[in-house]
């Protein structure tokens, strides 16, 4: 085309309304941002997230869980990143023992900055990847008494917890440990309210860690909302009727919307310090087929979100996701989605601590 018919069409442009190119913003977006280096960014939270982002390789380093630094010890953390490579308490599909390392695998970043909330839990509070949980034999029982001692470390040296499992085994040490002083209150979302009964001589499987955790005292069952439930295994959770706790089937989720399960977790947890326990079998197997108990019709993965995303303000002192068994995931969804819900977790639990400092 001819810079004549150019002109002519640019000049035709401009008279029709909505059409026409404000050629002073351009001007000024050019000047602004033609040899604009990438990192260079005018947002404050955008250029902390920019400096903690890097522009280097993601492929190279070690790969730790949400990108965080790697800490040998907890020496001056606010939180603590952990892997929990046990599975010693399933009752079907094995492989949660590798979860931690496929969360730690994904390259895909996820964070430092949540977009939504515009939270930089790394700007916020020192937080590192300390590892996982030093585990030695092969006895549910060892298993669970070693967990609960390294965790109680964690505590005394007041340094809060976010976790990847693991079974949901896992997560009764963890509570036991850091609720010792106080009952914790507990936003559990889960396609199982995991309340049942020891199976044979063990109750220390993943499905009643927090039957558990409320016979021990370190959760009150007056300030624990379980969503997502649902599936077959409903005459196994009579316990969580009888203590208490406020149960959110599938059902009831669908029919209250998003915004009306938050409210309900809001008001049940209350002011008190709260623990959140997120089970990838609460989504639907659609968005994490790679756990050891998948059950149709659940969460989708944007639901998930909000939901969390809806906790902020809450006191939130730790939290966890468990059950994510790569060997099941065989797209690296369930990890994936492991991955960004452990982030929203912790974006929780640095702004809580952000907010209590004052």
């Amino acid at each position: 085309m001819s810079r004549r018919r150019y002109d002519t069409i640019e000049r035709a442009l401009k008279q029709l309304p909505g059409l026409a190119m404000d050629h002073e913003k351009l001007a000024a977006l050019r000047a602004k941002y033609e040899d604009r280096p990438l990192e260079e960014v005018d947002d404050p939270g955008f250029r902390e997230a920019m400096e903690m982002i890097g522009v280097g390789s993601m492929f190279s380093g070690l790969r730790t869980l949400l990108d965080a630094p790697h800490r040998a010890d907890m020496e001056g953390l606010d939180i603590a990143l952990i892997g929990v490579p046990f599975d010693l308490g399933v009752v079907h599909r094995a492989g949660a023992r590798f979860g931690p390392q496929a969360i730690r695998d994904i390259t895909s970043k996820v964070g430092p900055y949540n977009h939504y909330n515009r939270i930089n839990p790394f700007a916020l509070c020192e937080i590192a990847d300390v590892g996982d949980v030093p585990l030695a034999g092969f006895s549910l029982d060892n298993g669970i008494a070693q967990i609960e001692a390294f965790y109680r470390q964690v505590h005394l040296a007041g340094v809060r917890p976010v976790s990847a499992g693991g079974d949901h085994s896992v997560t009764y040490p963890i509570l036991k440990a850091i609720g010792l002083e106080e009952p914790l209150g507990l936003v559990h979302v889960d396609a199982h309210c995991d309340t049942m009964g020891a199976i044979g001589d063990s109750k220390f499987h993943h499905g009643g860690p927090f039957r558990n955790a409320v016979l021990d005292g370190v959760v009150d069952p007056e300030r624990t909302i379980q969503i997502g439930i649902r599936g077959t295994a409903e005459a196994f959770w009579e316990f969580s009727y009888d203590a208490g706790m406020t149960v959110i089937h599938m059902e009831d989720f669908e029919r209250m919307g998003v915004d009306a399960v938050i409210e309900k977790a809001r008001a049940v947890v209350g002011s008190g310090p709260c623990y959140v326990s997120f089970d990838v079998d609460g989504l639907d197997p659609v968005f994490a087929p790679g756990t050891g108990t998948p059950e149709v019709g659940g969460l989708t993965t944007r639901e998930a979100q909000q939901l969390l995303r809806g906790l902020r303000g809450l006191n939130i002192v730790g939290g966890d996701v468990v059950e994510v068994a790569p060997e099941y995931d065989s797209t690296t969804n369930t990890a994936q989605t492991g991955k960004q819900m452990m982030f929203e977790i912790l974006c929780l639990t640095a702004d809580s601590i952000a907010e209590r400092r004052g």
